[in-house]
């Protein structure tokens, strides 16, 4: 049985996934002569002409609008009828990935997984559809946030999509044309000139992941954030590491994000205390994280309450 690579390009309605297509179904570096089946799950304002594809690059376009028609034995008609060499699909924003795994045939393998974004229209998704939109980045090979601005693409870059998914390539396409790299380096996504850094509950997540890439930017800084302890016998003597659980979309994607903590008050906190610590950030090489990270030097640690919402989202 041939093995047949599928593409599948992700995202909201008018999120810009035709736009991105359109050029790829004719550059010769995606089609070179194969034949491409592309099969479109959501028709937006910009449309197709399948007769133009299927004469000059080889394409042949299948329209499944339905989520109830695409099925295993739709898709394998189509291989039948088509016999192609890879598969591009343009999947519909509402309908789920895992799905999509489900339901095609056990010789197409899916290669790659593009989501777009439109930067205008991500916090309304985030906020109404959250667990919807994050599925797709969750999963995404790359991410393309469309249609920024100076200002939006500031805004993209302090959220920290990489908390959601750290080995995607993400890229912002600019409204003049241009693009960059999400991750320039140089824009931390908090205020650095106060003499503490105060996280509220929200805000712990995005300063674990920065911190974490970003080790120097914190060297010699102060922080103040409320964690759940964390003791073992494998952290370092008189340390114990504090942290949140944070959760993507799902339960079972929950995970502990935690920090290691040099404090004299160790003996005195347990697993699951819930504590307010303030301690500067030293930039160290830690055996626990393999490398370079931040070891924080406790100022104070004081009880304190659980906060309203336990987990960390993003």
């Amino acid at each position: 049985m041939i093995e047949i690579p599928v593409y599948v390009i992700s995202g909201f309605l008018d999120s810009g996934k035709t736009t991105f297509i359109k050029p790829m179904l004719v550059s010769d570096d995606f089609t070179a002569g194969d034949k491409t089946l592309f099969i479109v799950c959501e028709q937006g304002e910009e449309e197709y002409d399948p007769q133009r594809l299927a004469r000059y690059y080889n394409v042949a376009v299948e329209y499944i609008e339905d989520e109830e028609e695409l099925t295993t034995v739709r898709l394998k008609e189509l291989e039948k009828k088509y016999r192609p060499d890879q598969v591009l699909i343009e999947y519909n924003g509402m309908w789920s990935l895992n799905d999509l795994n489900e339901k095609i045939p056990g010789n197409w393998t899916i290669y790659q997984i593009i989501a777009m974004v439109d930067a205008g229209t991500f916090d309304m998704y985030t906020k109404n559809m959250g667990a919807i939109m994050m599925e797709k980045l969750m999963v995404a090979d790359m991410i393309v946030i469309n249609r920024c601005t100076p200002e939006l693409a500031t805004y993209m870059r302090q959220r920290n999509l990489k908390m959601v998914n750290r080995r995607a390539e993400i890229y912002l396409d600019f409204v003049d044309g241009h693009d960059e790299e999400y991750d320039d380096g140089t824009t931390p996504p908090f205020d650095l000139s106060a003499d503490v850094l105060e996280l509220d509950d929200r805000e712990f997540g995005v300063w674990y992941v920065d911190c974490m890439d970003h080790p120097e930017r914190y060297d010699g800084k102060k922080v103040r954030f409320r964690g759940m302890v964390a003791k073992s016998p494998q952290f370092p003597k008189g340390s114990f590491v504090a942290g949140r659980f944070a959760m993507v979309c799902c339960e079972e994607d929950k995970t502990f994000l935690g920090v290691i903590c040099k404090s004299p008050d160790t003996d005195k906190v347990k697993n699951r205390d819930w504590v307010m610590v303030t301690a500067q950030v030293k930039k160290e090489f830690v055996k626990l994280y393999d490398g370079d990270g931040p070891m924080l030097y406790t100022l104070s640690v004081e009880f304190c309450d659980e906060p309203e919402e336990e987990l960390v989202y993003f």
